[in-house]
């Protein structure tokens, strides 16, 4: 049967897609059916043809799952952040799973069976962290789905209320100009909250195309937990939201936080990850996992300000951390001093190099955490780490598809023993993994 662009068709949903679509065949043509659910049969519309598939939106919903629901947030159709929304909390856990489980049954040799995800009790105003963009209009939003262009947000429901209280006041009180993308002119760009859950510090970050100093006397005083407030300069015409250049305006420029026994300090340009209930759960998962004995010798990569790595410090005898971002290992290294931890090292470098200059020094790990970022990890670092033959390697990923990637090229060397998703990011497509990793008995 030919497929074309505006055709209309009726069809049973029979799974997910990545990006939690619903995917149907016709004839073995794969069309992904924008906000479908499995189970559903639905009239489509063909809005999009390739070669290889197709993408539908729905005319007409004819059977419905009954794990759909109404959303309860106005915008998220078209802001692209929470597009699992109109579907049962429980639901989207098991389609987290069942997307990570895909990718083993295509890609590894050991087609291990995934865990259940697990999930939140509370899955709303979870995000330690909001970057919220600034309107012409002098309003505050969020970015439409694949555009620059700012949609209101009346009350978004993974954001805390004290970080949208707190943007909002900014703007209304705001009596300067606007930054314009398309003309690169005016003032305000950005302004970025995060906060410390455990400690109920906030960290103000007011992100301006110049230096003109901003008044926050009237800020502090309504909004009392304010620690600290930075100007971030930020000049370029780029898509990334943060300078290196931060001008501490009030306070220390940095606040701290709690995950399990320890405190963190956080820098603006930092990174932590926005989850800390999540985040907490999974650094104790992966140190369980890992089995860790007194004698043994660990290496964080991609260490960041240092979680991990004291997560494991007191049950090993020595940790060595490395990360490119050099203000990152600062914070780390404060870290470890503010937690009176003197068994860890951190170490400022790209871990493709770093690991090789650690490991030619001598060190010889016999446990190591992975953590990087959505590229996962470079073939140097798999090769150093197949040659190493480590009693434990265990791997936490923001991205299962390069995660299933990395396994391919380490399950030669390494049994995978357990993989489980961890939703850090509830109600969107994102899911973080714990994979753990044991040396074959035959290594």
């Amino acid at each position: 049967m030919e497929i074309n662009k505006n055709d209309e068709y009726v069809v049973d949903i029979i799974d997910y897609g990545a990006n939690g679509e619903g995917i149907a065949k016709i004839d073995g043509y794969t069309i992904f059916v924008i906000g479908a659910l499995k189970g559903e049969k639905c009239k489509i519309h063909i809005i999009k043809k390739l070669t290889s598939h197709a993408f539908a939106k729905i005319v007409e919903i004819i059977n419905k799952s009954n794990k759909r629901v109404d959303s309860d947030c106005r915008t998220f159709k078209r802001c692209g952040g929470c597009t699992l929304r109109h579907i049962t909390y429980k639901e989207t856990l098991e389609i987290k799973r069942q997307n990570v489980q895909n990718l083993v049954n295509k890609m590894l040799k050991n087609k291990i069976q995934v865990q259940e995800t697990i999930g939140m009790d509370n899955p709303f105003n979870y995000r330690n962290k909001a970057i919220y963009p600034v309107s012409k209009e002098k309003y505050v939003g969020i970015f439409a789905n694949r555009s620059h262009d700012i949609i209101q947000v009346e009350e978004c429901k993974i954001q805390t209320k004290i970080s949208q209280e707190i943007a909002k006041y900014i703007v209304e009180n705001w009596d300067d100009s606007i930054y314009d993308e398309k003309t690169g002119k005016g003032l305000l760009r950005n302004i970025m909250i995060r906060e410390g859950f455990a400690t109920n510090e906030i960290m103000c970050v007011i992100v301006q195309n110049g230096r003109k100093m901003y008044n926050a006397e009237k800020l502090i005083k309504k909004f009392p937990n304010i620690k600290t407030v930075i100007i971030n300069v930020n000049t370029k015409n780029t898509n990334v939201v943060l300078s290196n250049e931060n001008i501490v305006i009030y306070g220390d420029g940095y606040i701290e936080d709690k995950l399990g026994d320890y405190t963190f300090k956080i820098s603006p340009n930092s990174f932590y990850q926005v989850n800390p209930i999540q985040t907490e759960k999974m650094y104790n998962l992966s140190v369980e996992k890992a089995k860790l004995k007194k004698e043994d010798i660990v290496c964080d990569l991609y260490c960041g300000i240092g979680t991990i790595g004291i997560f494991a410090s007191k049950f090993v005898k020595k940790v060595y951390g490395i990360e490119i971002v050099e203000q990152a290992i600062i914070d780390a290294k404060g870290n470890a001093k503010v937690n009176n931890i003197d068994n860890i090292e951190f170490s400022v470098g790209d871990v493709e190099t770093a690991f090789s200059n650690l490991l030619q020094k001598g060190i010889r790990p016999n446990a190591v955490f992975v953590d990087p970022p959505r590229k996962g990890l470079d073939n140097k670092t798999i090769e150093n780490l197949c040659s190493l033959k480590l009693e434990k390697l265990i791997y936490i990923s923001c991205n299962p598809a390069t995660l299933m990637r990395d396994l391919q090229k380490l399950e030669d060397v390494y049994d995978i023993k357990f993989i489980v998703p961890i939703d850090n990011f509830c109600y969107t497509t994102h899911v973080e993994c714990v994979a753990v990793l044991q040396l074959k008995q035959d290594r």
